[in-house]
């Protein structure tokens, strides 16, 4: 493998690790040399199973975002870390003139409180073991850049994690961390299984994707995979859309 595409002797922490995005990504990081911590609310057992069966290195870590101090305190079982992705979210749907605060606040702790202290964490550790070199990967959305509809606090919180991961890339770039996003387009996941089991509404969305498919989880995670390599030295602050040309339209 050319080094500048490989993640030999790095240790990965990913969070929502246990399906769909996060198991993929967990892979891809694997297979591309890394050691994969797999951290979810629920057993990402299945995950370090695929990775051990192929020859990777992994292992797995309880990890409830729901309290986000105290989720970002479990890193620290983590051990040293070299690259984060903060896969883990969760959404809400409602139309929002009738949207709960409890809702408002469960998804804006999960999908932004969460990552920013995650990212705060893995930063302050990695400078204080005076490492010169570290990758923070946030999963976005496509409504980090479109309003949808009947999901206020996922598109407010998915917004809020674009502008996160630019003004964390300013602030650490320049000390050796790079901060970048991904944002997913339709993935054919358990999250939009009633999306693809709606003929009408499932083709209206293939209608509008330029590539005429489903997005797949690798083919997020090979972006977040290349985001984590020497290739990616010179990126920070880049929010990548891996949606199929949803964007372009």
């Amino acid at each position: 493998m050319n080094d500048r595409f490989s993640l030999a002797g790095k240790r990965a922490l990913v969070t929502g690790a246990n399906t769909g995005i996060g198991q993929a990504i967990a892979v891809d990081l694997a297979q591309a040399g890394a050691h994969v911590v797999c951290a979810g609310r629920s057993s990402c057992d299945e995950s370090v199973e695929i990775i051990s069966r192929a020859g990777g290195s992994a292992e797995a870590l309880d990890m409830d975002l729901a309290d986000p101090a105290a989720g970002a305190a479990r890193m620290e079982a983590a051990g040293d870390l070299d690259i984060l992705v903060n896969n883990a979210g969760i959404i809400r749907r409602d139309d929002s003139v009738d949207f709960t605060e409890s809702d408002w606040d469960a998804v804006m702790d999960v999908n932004l409180k969460a990552v920013f202290l995650l990212c705060q964490r893995f930063a302050r550790e990695t400078f204080a073991r005076g490492a010169r070199s570290g990758r923070i990967v946030n999963i976005a959305s496509l409504l980090s850049f479109q309003g949808g509809i009947r999901v206020p606090s996922y598109t407010a919180s998915k917004h809020g994690l674009a502008g996160l991961t630019k003004i964390l890339a300013n602030e650490w770039a320049g000390q050796g961390i790079n901060v970048n996003a991904v944002a997913p387009g339709y993935v054919a996941t358990n999250n939009t299984a009633a999306l693809r089991d709606d003929p009408e509404r499932s083709q209206a969305i293939l209608d509008r994707i330029p590539a005429g498919r489903w997005g797949a989880p690798e083919d997020i995670a090979g972006a977040v995979t290349f985001l984590c390599t020497p290739a990616s030295a010179y990126v920070t602050g880049a929010v990548l859309n891996v949606d199929g040309g949803w964007l372009a339209r």
